[in-house]
């Protein structure tokens, strides 16, 4: 569409002054690969100051939102984890974003959010998700600190108990479950999830655009504080469990897991 960035990993849309981040790497349940920590960050910084929307829509391409970190990516960085190091720091950079954008962020999860996926569609100013979906952060199932962001949100949405509940064993939460505890605003039927976000979109569109801007500002305030306090210690604890050998363990009895699966349904 004219006027808008492209991208390898992102699609960008505009309906009116509505502006649509859509990960693009179906292939993959739209995980994060080096590229695409990258291109959120443009993606964002374009969104920010972009003079054709007043609304910004997070979502994912095929089934799911994002799986969060690829486990091919995974490997590069436990060979090297500067690697990681830098992408670390990327991630800091893509929360601090999603709280400095003035305009209504909203998440349209339409399958699972997982890791840096979860991280990203619960710092969105409003989230809905299909009933199907499913909203986690794993990051202790593959020996990893959750400090890419998990830490910051999940505690100020579903309190600390559940929060660490969930954090210490990354078990996976059905979007139905997610919206009564909190975690997210609304789990709606699959059919109608673009209807419903398109709808809301639009009353915040035609609502007081500098009232609701400086509004989602002066709560996010208290966010940036927690974030500022929280995420070097998350990013630096992170940075240690990757150069652990329960994170290479871990990481190659997962990748078995996925294979031995992938060759049961090779033989179906």
């Amino acid at each position: 569409m004219s006027g808008l960035p492209e991208f390898t990993t992102l699609l960008l849309s505009r309906r009116e002054r509505i502006l649509t981040i859509t990960f693009n790497r179906p292939e993959v349940l739209n995980a994060f690969a080096a590229i695409m920590h990258l291109e959120i960050l443009d993606a964002l910084r374009f969104a920010a100051v972009d003079e054709g929307s007043d609304v910004i829509v997070l979502t994912g391409a095929g089934r799911a939102f994002s799986a969060g970190g690829d486990l091919a990516r995974m490997d590069q960085c436990i060979a090297n984890p500067v690697e990681f190091d830098r992408e670390a720091a990327d991630a800091k950079r893509i929360v601090f974003l999603l709280l400095d954008i003035e305009k209504p962020v909203i998440a349209k999860v339409n399958g699972a959010a997982v890791g840096l996926g979860a991280t990203i569609a619960l710092l969105c100013d409003v989230i809905f998700a299909a009933d199907t979906a499913r909203i986690g952060d794993p990051h202790v199932k593959v020996g990893l600190v959750a400090g890419d962001g998990g830490c910051v949100i999940w505690p100020q949405l579903i309190g600390f108990a559940r929060a660490k509940e969930y954090l210490f064993t990354g078990d996976l939460i059905p979007a139905p479950k997610a919206a009564a505890m909190g975690l997210i605003n609304h789990a709606v039927p699959a059919a109608e999830l673009d209807a419903r976000v398109d709808a809301f979109c639009d009353r915040l569109a035609g609502g007081a655009v500098q009232a609701i801007r400086w509004t989602k500002t002066t709560m996010n305030l208290e966010l940036k504080r927690i974030a500022h306090a929280l995420m070097d210690a998350g990013i630096a604890y992170e940075s240690v469990t990757v150069r652990s050998e329960e994170h290479r363990r871990r990481v190659a009895a997962m990748k078995a897991e996925m294979q031995e699966r992938s060759g049961r349904g090779s033989k179906t």
